[in-house]
C-alpha cells in the first residue's frame, strides 16, 4: 500500500503523463478529433471553476498593456481616423491572463485591435499555453479565441440566476452583436430560456444586429429582434452591454428603474446610472481587485476619476463579488449593476477540460 502511494506521487509518475512536446490544438485539430466542448459541458466546467475560485483552490491575475490610439493611426498609414471608428475604442492592447488550479497552470495571451475588421481579422485573438502545475511544463498550446468568447458569455446566465430568478417572460436588451453577444444568447438559451420572452439587439451597425438575429433565431427558444435605437430599452428587465464603445451606450433615464445591468465591455455605462444603483440597489462585479486594477470599465472609472479606487472604497460600500459568494440575497425589485472583466481562472478550466477530452479521444485515458 505504502509503495503504491509513493509511486503515485513521484516526479516520474507525473512526467509519464506529459507529452514530449506541447500539443498544438487549433480549431482544425479539435474539429477533426470531434473535441469541441458542448454548451452543457462548458457550463459544468465553469460551475466547478467558480466553486474553486470561491474556495481559494484556483487563483490568478491579469496584466494589460494598452497602447495609445494616437500612436496607431499615423504609423498604420491612415491620414485621418476612419469615420466608422468615431466613438469606438480601438482596444489596441496586449493582455496576459495567468492562473493555477489544483492540477494545471496556464497563461492566455491576447492581442486585440478593432481595426482588424478592415482586414478580415478577428478583433482579438487568444492563445493559451496550458502547463502541468507541478513541473510547469507546457503540455498544450490552444487557439482559445472562441473559448474566450464562450466563457465570457456564460456570465449572462450566472448573473441571471443571481438577480432575475423568479421573473418570467423577461425582456432582454443586448448592446453588441459580436462573438460575445452571440455567446451571451447561447448561454441564456441553455440555462434561462424558459424565463426569457423577447430579446432586442442593438449594434453599431444595424446589419450586424440583423445577422445575429438571423443566425440565432432558428436555434434559440425566444424571439430576437434587431433594433437601431434605444426605444425598447425602457421595457427591458435585463440589459447587457458587450460593445467596444468609447462612451456610454444609453442614458440613465432610458432604463427601467429596477433593471438588472450586466457590463461586459468597457466604459459603456453612465456614471449617473452607477451612482443611482449604489443609492437604490446593488453594485457588483466578478472580482473587485481585478476590475479595479484593470481600470477600463465604468465601475472602476467611477472611482478612479474621483481620485480613489474601487478596491479601496468598494468593500465599505457593499460592492458584491462573484468570486466571493454564490448567493447575493438581493432585495426584490432593487436595481443591480454588475461589471465583469473576465477572470483568468475561467479560461484555465475551459482549456484544461478541452485538453483532457482531446487526450482521451486521441491517445486514450490519461495515466493514473
Amino acid at each position: 500500500m505504502a509503495g503504491d502511494e509513493t509511486k503515485a506521487t513521484t516526479p516520474e509518475t507525473i512526467c509519464r503523463g506529459l507529452p514530449a512536446e506541447p500539443l498544438i490544438l487549433d480549431g482544425r485539430a479539435l474539429t477533426d478529433a470531434g473535441c469541441q466542448l458542448s454548451i452543457a459541458a462548458l457550463h459544468d466546467v465553469l460551475d466547478r471553476a467558480w466553486a474553486d475560485i470561491r474556495s481559494g483552490a484556483a487563483f490568478g491575475g491579469k496584466s494589460v498593456l494598452s497602447l495609445s490610439e494616437d500612436a496607431f493611426w499615423q504609423p498604420a498609414g491612415y491620414l485621418q481616423r476612419p469615420a466608422e471608428f468615431v466613438g469606438e475604442r480601438l482596444g489596441w492592447k496586449l493582455s496576459c491572463l495567468y492562473g493555477v488550479n489544483p492540477n494545471y497552470a496556464g497563461v492566455k495571451v491576447i492581442g486585440a485591435n478593432a481595426v482588424n475588421r478592415l482586414h478580415g481579422l478577428a478583433r482579438s485573438r487568444s492563445t493559451f499555453i496550458l502547463m502541468e502545475k507541478f513541473t510547469m511544463q507546457p503540455i498544450a498550446i490552444v487557439d482559445a479565441t472562441a473559448l474566450s468568447a464562450a466563457r465570457t458569455g456564460t456570465y449572462a446566465s450566472l448573473v441571471h440566476r443571481l438577480c432575475l430568478t423568479g421573473r418570467d417572460r423577461i425582456t432582454l436588451f443586448l448592446f453588441g452583436a459580436g462573438p460575445i453577444a452571440d455567446a451571451v444568447l447561447r448561454s441564456l438559451g441553455f440555462r434561462a430560456a424558459g424565463s426569457i420572452g423577447h430579446v432586442f439587439v442593438r449594434a453599431r451597425r444595424l446589419e450586424k444586429a440583423k445577422a445575429l438575429q438571423a443566425s440565432l433565431s432558428p436555434l434559440l427558444p425566444f424571439e430576437i429582434t434587431a433594433v437601431e435605437d434605444n426605444s425598447a430599452l425602457a421595457e427591458a428587465d435585463y440589459v447587457i452591454t458587450a460593445t467596444n464603445s468609447a462612451e456610454p451606450v444609453f442614458a440613465d433615464h432610458q432604463l427601467r428603474r429596477d433593471a438588472c445591468l450586466l457590463s461586459l465591455g468597457g466604459d459603456e455605462v453612465p456614471a449617473e446610472t452607477l451612482r443611482r444603483v449604489l443609492r437604490q440597489g446593488h453594485l457588483a462585479c466578478d472580482d473587485m481587485a481585478t476590475v479595479s486594477r484593470r481600470n477600463s470599465q465604468s465601475l472602476a472609472l467611477l472611482f478612479s476619476r474621483s481620485g480613489t479606487t474601487l478596491e479601496t472604497v468598494g468593500p465599505h460600500l457593499g460592492v458584491l463579488e462573484l468570486s466571493k459568494s454564490k448567493d447575493w440575497q438581493l432585495e426584490p425589485g432593487a436595481p443591480t449593476a454588475v461589471t465583469c472583466v473576465g477572470l483568468p481562472m475561467l479560461d484555465l478550466y475551459v482549456v484544461s477540460a478541452l485538453y483532457e477530452k482531446y487526450r482521451a479521444t486521441a491517445f486514450g485515458p490519461l495515466p493514473l
